[in-house]
């Protein structure tokens, strides 16, 4: 990873910089307080953000609302651009707009997604994705205050951090997560020893309700015979009632023929009364009409006299209406001619010419309509008088008519009255022979029933014995479902017992298999204890060791650059630096400032060297970031420091220091200015 070109905007007291980064060693230079830090600052906010802890207010210009950092920088001949920004809202403050290009390839995503894929392309390993970025800040940039942190934590925090920078930290996962997984296995065996502890109460359980089964078997043996013994008896009375029953039905029937025949009896006997009062009925309708006597030619006489008078009446009727038609129309004409006579005495001129009128003229038309008129009139008249003639006689033939109807009508009805009488002196005859009948039917019904009453004393007897023998057999099978109920209980009592044996025996198996497993996870966790875990401890003490042997030779070195040989330091077990000056061990708080400037520095390069190496697939070991690395030098560990920087061996150095001696060391140089409260790039 090569830094190419940083654009920052509200940075802390940068308005609006651009920096841009040259291949090799670059210096930035500048007083105290210029600025400097915070080009380091915005490079690790691009690539990774806010991190935990630190608030956006740290790195936004002050009175300013909205803040962007853009960073371009090339990985594997790729170009990558990563563009954030924070913005402001009231008291709040979050990332906004943040996206990454690789090779103009824009992507946009979240916080955690932006930061997994810069994670990809520096091939960081995938845990530090949900760790902070430790491993930049350890390889490739330290803050200037936390440079000379790690040494003066205390032994567990620095072994914690280093497992954490290091990678290696999942040995220490192991452990916890073995002690938690054997931990809860402890407690899982004890509860399943606990429940292993009931295997004898089940089977004594078993032996009891086994033995409870076979008495319940051996009851169930003699029910099964009392209930064979009641079903024989029960099955002769029910052949007894069987053939009582056969002899109740015929009783009944019998019973029934008898009733059968008195209701036959009783409706010939009132068939015979019905008859009498028809007949007396019959002969006193008969009675008084011995002289009635009529002929067939007076109705046909009478018919003709009428059809003759309703002809008349008929052609008077056309007479009539012929005449009412004729006085109509003289009306209409003597009513014309009155008009024109009055129209033409009145009229001066004529309507259609003109032309006057003279009074000869006038008295001529006039005179014609008169004499019209009275010819009319005279008609009128003698039309008037025939007319009622016409009316006198249409009253006289319709009276006629209606005397002619009443005579026939009275002669059709002697006629019927005369077909009647016969027709029930017909029915008394026939009614006369049916009752003899009837009384022949009469005998032969009672001679029947006499014959039935006669049998029916032979089933007398027969009711006792079958209300007797019918409640014996109400008995019989009353024990027999008393004995089927209880049979039935037995039965559910057995299938109960058998069913609890069944799960008793079902849960033995089942702790039968508990054990195996019981036996299994107690291996399991005897390993995991006692094989496992001591292979994972012994694992990682190798490797911490081989790393700390590493990291101890390094640090030495890059310590005995800086200071001169009475003083040399190592790393104990903890990874804490040892200082011995002349034999005896000098602690790090009794060192001078540039001692212990040294002391920070010499770790945090070999600390880069280790972790490089450890690590070797990472892109960012071709840069390294030192803020204010000489911190406390004297001169001669400044001449010292040109010594460094060329054993580093690395493809780009970026220095944050405001020494000028510095300047002799590097190939570039880069000052900051800062102008009333901004900072600027010097020229």
């Amino acid at each position: 990873m090569l830094l190419k070109k940083l654009k920052i905007k509200n940075i802390r007291s940068h308005k609006e910089t651009e920096v841009v980064f040259p291949e090799g060693s670059t210096l930035l230079m500048g007083d105290i307080g210029s600025g400097k830090t915070s080009i380091l600052l915005a490079v690790e906010f691009a690539l990774f953000g806010l991190q935990p802890g630190q608030k956006g207010n740290s790195l936004m210009r002050s009175n300013e609302t909205e803040s962007q950092v853009i960073l371009e920088f090339e990985v594997d001949e790729n170009r990558v651009i990563i563009e954030r920004s924070l913005k402001k809202s009231g008291k709040s403050m979050a990332q906004a707009d943040i996206c990454i290009s690789v090779n103009n390839e824009r992507f946009e995503g979240s916080v955690t997604e932006i930061k997994n894929k810069i994670l990809e392309i520096l091939s960081y390993p995938p845990e530090f994705a949900k760790k902070t970025n430790d491993l930049y800040r350890f390889t490739v940039y330290t803050p200037q205050e936390e440079m000379k942190q790690i040494i003066q934590e205390s032994n567990d925090v620095r072994l914690n951090t280093l497992r954490h920078v290091f990678g290696i930290d999942k040995y220490k996962r192991i452990e916890e997560n073995t002690n938690v997984l054997t931990s809860r296995m402890r407690q899982e065996i004890r509860v399943k020893e606990a429940e292993m502890g009931n295997v004898e109460a089940k089977n004594h359980q078993i032996n009891e309700k086994k033995v409870l089964l076979d008495s319940q078997k051996n009851l169930i043996v003699g029910v099964e015979k009392e209930i064979l013994d009641i079903q024989k008896i029960k099955t002769e009375k029910q052949t007894e009632i069987e053939e009582l029953t056969k002899k109740m039905n015929e009783k009944n029937r019998l019973e029934n023929e008898k009733d059968k025949s008195e209701l036959t009896l009783n409706n010939k006997k009132d068939s015979l009364a019905t008859y009498d009062r028809e007949i007396k009925l019959l002969q006193q309708q008969i009675k008084g009409t011995e002289n009635l006597s009529f002929s067939e030619k007076d109705i046909e006489l009478t018919k003709n006299r009428i059809k003759t008078q309703e002809q008349m009446l008929k052609e008077f009727n056309e007479r009539y209406i012929k005449a009412i038609t004729i006085l109509q129309s003289n009306e209409l004409k003597m009513k014309d001619l009155k008009t024109l006579s009055e129209k033409i005495s009145a009229i001066d001129k004529c309507t259609t010419c003109l032309q006057v009128v003279n009074d000869e003229h006038k008295h001529n038309i006039v005179l014609k309509a008169t004499q019209e008129l009275r010819s009319i009139e005279a008609e009128t008249m003698i039309i008037k008088k025939e007319k009622q003639e016409i009316d006198e006689k249409l009253e006289a033939t319709k009276k006629l008519i209606d005397s002619l109807r009443q005579s026939l009508s009275q002669l059709e009805i002697l006629k019927i009255k005369l077909e009647s009488i016969n027709e029930k002196q017909l029915r008394i005859e026939t009614m006369e022979k049916q009752k003899l009948t009837l009384f022949a039917d009469i005998d032969m019904i009672k001679k029947h029933i006499e014959g039935i009453e006669d049998l029916l004393e032979e089933f007398a007897s027969y009711d006792i014995l079958y209300e007797k023998k019918s409640r014996e057999l109400k008995e019989i099978i009353s024990k027999e479902n008393s004995f089927m109920i209880k049979r039935a209980e037995i039965n559910a009592e057995i299938q109960f017992l058998n069913k609890q044996i069944k799960t008793l025996e079902e849960e033995i198996e089942k702790i039968k298999e508990l054990a195996k497993k019981l036996n299994y996870m107690k291996e399991l966790e005897f390993w995991l204890n006692n094989k496992f875990l001591q292979f994972v401890l012994f694992t990682e003490k190798n490797v911490m060791l081989k790393l700390r042997e590493d990291f101890s030779t390094l640090f030495s070195n890059w310590f005995s650059i800086l200071v001169s040989d009475s003083i040399t330091v190592r790393l104990d077990e903890s990874f804490s630096p040892i200082i011995q000056q002349l034999d005896y061990e000098v602690e790090y708080d009794n060192l001078s400032g540039g001692e212990r400037t040294a002391v920070a520095l010499a770790y945090r390069l070999a600390l880069n060297q280790t972790i490089n190496s450890l690590l070797s697939k990472i892109k960012t070991r071709d840069l390294v970031i030192l803020d204010e690395p000489t911190d406390g030098f004297s001169d001669s560990q400044l001449d010292k420091m040109r010594d460094v920087l060329n054993q580093l061996n690395v493809r780009q150095l970026i220095l944050v220091s405001h020494e000028q001696k510095i300047e002799g060391f590097v190939n570039n140089i880069i000052k900051f200015k800062k102008i009333e409260g901004v900072t600027g790039i010097e020229k």
